[in-house]
């Protein structure tokens, strides 16, 4: 129900943009929020979105640097991700949140993407 793209490989200081589709465009007046998780770690938030879009929430890691948003009318949330650092390797998942706003809590998103892959060099 949602596809993340967008993950690569990008030098430190880079930049990359992830998005996420949903195909059920219901999906479009859900919170969304973005997490990710590195190798040997926890899940973690990243930044979230209300349905509206506006109202956003950031992880102090991301403040600053990466910017969430969303176009309802194509049914995507983007990440807009800036001065990437090695620490920010991780699979990138998107979540939807189908009653509430946006959240920082992974355990209140109720449908998650595949991931996509992340990788900073150094």
């Amino acid at each position: 129900q949602l596809q993340a793209s967008g993950g690569g490989l990008v030098q430190a200081g880079g930049s990359l943009r992830l998005s996420c589709t949903a195909s059920d465009p219901t999906v479009s007046f859900y919170a969304m929020g973005w997490f990710r998780q590195a190798p040997g770690k926890e899940r973690e938030f990243v930044a979230a979105i209300s349905w509206s879009g506006r109202s956003t929430a950031y992880a102090d890691s991301a403040k600053g640097r990466f910017t969430i948003s969303r176009d309802n009318a194509k049914s995507t949330v983007d990440l807009q991700m800036n001065s990437l650092q090695p620490e920010d390797t991780a699979v990138y998942y998107c979540a939807a949140r189908q009653y509430g706003g946006a959240s920082v809590r992974d355990r209140e998103y109720n449908h998650w993407g595949q991931g996509t892959q992340v990788t900073v060099s150094s």
